[in-house]
């Protein structure tokens, strides 16, 4: 299998996961947010939050779609490296305010790394090669 298709079957998985995630924050907040790692459900109108976390995970879902069905590629690394910045964030979060290492590091973290290195690899793949430029023959006297 070549690493563009690896790489694409990598990134379709990626936009996948994060689009169900962020639409079962939508749907259903107070059952998906367990699984976020945070140790408590927000208090008094908090619970909106949850669902501003599933309408910025569809979005960041869609970008990532968008730039896979159109052929940018060098572009779509771009995003998978800049997005996977939101899972750190994800995983910081979680560990600031004492929630679940395990979800932090097992869901959040190893998310955020994978996306970077399918990013790498994305950039790997588009990457140009150099061309040294052609000496010119001698010319005879």
């Amino acid at each position: 299998m070549s690493l563009k298709k690896i790489n694409t079957v990598l990134a379709a998985a990626f936009i996948l996961f994060i689009l169900w995630f962020g639409t079962e924050f939508i749907l259903s907040p107070e059952t998906t947010a367990p699984g976020f790692g945070l140790p408590s459900w927000p208090s008094g109108d908090g619970g909106g939050f949850l669902i501003i976390k599933g309408i910025r995970d569809v979005v960041l879902a869609l970008v990532l779609g968008i730039l896979l069905v159109t052929g940018h590629r060098r572009a779509l690394a771009w995003a998978l490296l800049v997005e996977a910045l939101a899972a750190y964030g994800d995983m910081t979060t979680v560990l600031a305010h004492h929630g679940s290492v395990a979800t932090a590091l097992g869901v959040h973290c190893l998310t955020a790394t994978l996306m970077v290195v399918n990013g790498l690899l994305i950039m790997r793949e588009t990457r140009k090669v150099a061309v040294a430029p052609a000496t010119p023959a001698p010319q005879p006297a």
